[in-house]
């Protein structure tokens, strides 16, 4: 019942909150939906910002690699603060000097408008086809786990699985349709602090009970236990293997912070550039804190349950939570999950809209279409792309390697091309549109090859170097047959205020050297 109680409290707080910060946004105008009025501010860009990327693939992908594999896939959580650098120093001031409302734009800008609709088009496939049943999918295992959804419906698990599933859809699309990215990013900043407290609260508890009283104890009890789960430098035959940070890695995760509508829109959505940079410095920070929520827990889990658990690891977060969280604090945990699974769901069924309705409706279908018809346009594409999802999202269960590992594999498809073609957009002048073009399709076809049909004994993360160093042959290529002839002018829109943050580089400087001494410091344990 207490359970119930905080869960409910909570969870309205938070509706209300969001619905009386929006009672007098203007909602029917392009920049108020799809970009919060660029209104935002640092602190709530950075919330939603981690909220949208830290959902129950992380809780329970991450935590269940972690069990299996410790803390060696940190690279996927620290090295984004060294690409939230970049986003902030180079490529989010050029985003806002151009105006954009979306990355695509930017594309028609520099090459033509064929390859914005191709990259508008690979965007909204990879949304619905790998991230959004992903995140329905390990949602609803957490909120089955922790209120045995099935038990008290009296159905069987999978049925109690599927209706979770629906509920948490529904009640997504409705942030995402009926309040715009304001109403997303409001509602974000809350739930995303309320999980660093509830994520951080599971770890203490579990160390305070393993150190009879002592967090440190306990803490010292796992590492004299499993030593080697906590050296962050990966063997060749690991799950990360510590090469994949200079090949692949980096390009990722320069994509994923610098290049991904789901991340930038709310940069986009700064009210100026100082709290654009504040929100991704500070995102950085946070970054750097979420191990101890989505990688310790794992390996306190393999402490508890030992290897017992190996054939489904998946299962282990959920396992710890039952095991030592008191009842009064499970409700408000159980509203803290509930409000990752909405955040990164609708901030993606938003992303989605909003490319779709400015790159493909209006410059493919209704060229004329005014500010009422692009954000009407964006609510049907969501409540579309929102029904395919809950339909597709029980068909992910049972991933070999568990679920953040084939929500990575997925997304290498679509992210190393577009990244490509965007980091030659701006750095290799000589490329052309052709080449561009060239390039997202050679990509494509080669990652789905070596991936999906010969298996080659490579790891995929390598599999991304090798295509992006492909994807620059190609570009430079194809570019000597068909010359870019373009002016280079991305064009410039003074809509906000440009001034950068007068702390940018000296933060920038210490996310940069934490980053290095964890793996300098960790790499030796073991």
């Amino acid at each position: 019942m207490y359970t119930l109680i905080t869960f409910l409290a909570f969870t309205t707080f938070v509706a209300l909150y969001s619905w009386y910060k929006l009672r007098n946004e203007q909602l029917d105008s392009q920049d108020g939906y799809f970009l919060g009025g660029r209104s935002l501010t640092g602190v709530v860009i950075a919330g939603s910002m981690l909220l949208t990327n830290i959902s129950t693939e992380h809780l329970i992908g991450m935590n269940g690699s972690s069990y299996k594999n410790g803390f060696i896939i940190i690279g996927w959580e620290v090295t984004s603060a060294l690409a939230l650098v970049g986003a902030a120093i180079y490529f989010v001031p050029k985003y806002l000097k151009m105006g954009l409302t979306t990355i695509p734009q930017y594309l028609e800008n520099r090459f033509d408008g064929t390859t914005r609709t191709l990259v508008a088009l690979f965007l909204i496939i990879s949304f619905v086809v790998t991230l959004l049943p992903i995140v329905l999918y390990t949602g609803a295992i957490n909120l089955e786990s922790i209120f045995n959804v099935s038990e008290v419906l009296g159905v069987s698990q999978s049925e109690g699985l599927w209706i979770t599933v629906v509920v948490v859809g529904i009640i997504g699309s409705i942030y995402a349709i009926f309040g715009g990215l304001k109403a997303v990013a409001v509602s974000d900043t809350i739930n995303g602090y309320g999980l660093l407290i509830g994520g951080v609260a599971i770890p203490v508890l579990a160390l305070i009970s393993i150190g009879d009283g002592n967090m440190f104890e306990g803490l010292g009890k796992v590492y004299r236990a499993v030593p080697e789960k906590f050296n962050v430098i990966g063997t060749k035959g690991s799950v990360m293997p510590f090469e994949t940070l200079f090949t692949g890695l980096i390009i990722n995760q320069i994509y994923f912070w610098c290049m991904n509508q789901t991340i930038i829109q709310r940069a986009l959505g700064a009210k100026n550039l100082v709290e654009a940079q504040k929100g991704l410095l500070f995102t950085g920070v946070l970054k750097i804190i979420v191990p101890v929520i989505i990688i310790l827990p794992g390996v306190i889990g393999f402490y508890y349950f030992g290897d017992g658990l190996y054939s489904n690891q998946d299962l282990v977060y959920p396992e710890l939570i039952k095991k030592v969280m008191p009842t009064w604090f499970a409700g408000f945990f159980a509203a803290v999950v509930m409000g990752a699974v909405l955040s990164t769901f609708n901030s993606v069924l938003n992303s989605a809209a909003t490319i779709f309705s400015v790159d493909v409706f209006k410059r493919h279908i209704s060229s004329e279409a005014s500010d009422h018809q692009l954000v009407k346009m964006g609510k049907w594409t969501s409540t579309i792309l929102a029904l395919f999802a809950i339909l597709v999202a029980p068909m992910v269960a049972n991933a070999p390697e568990g679920l953040y590992q084939l929500l990575q594999q997925l997304n290498g498809i679509f992210f190393i091309p577009i990244a490509s073609i965007m980091l030659a957009g701006f750095f290799m002048p000589r490329v052309s549109a052709m080449g561009a073009k060239a390039a997202l399709f050679v990509g494509l076809a080669f990652y789905l090859t070596c991936t999906f049909f010969l298996q080659v004994d490579l790891h995929f993360i390598h599999v991304w170097g090798i295509e992006f160093l492909l994807n620059l042959a190609v570009m430079f290529g194809v570019s000597h047959f068909y010359p870019n002839h373009k002016d280079l002018h991305t064009g410039e829109i003074e809509l906000l205020d440009l001034t950068h943050w007068k702390y940018a580089k000296l933060l920038s400087i210490v996310l940069c050297f934490i980053t290095l001494m964890i793996y300098i410091l960790l790499g030796q344990t073991g």
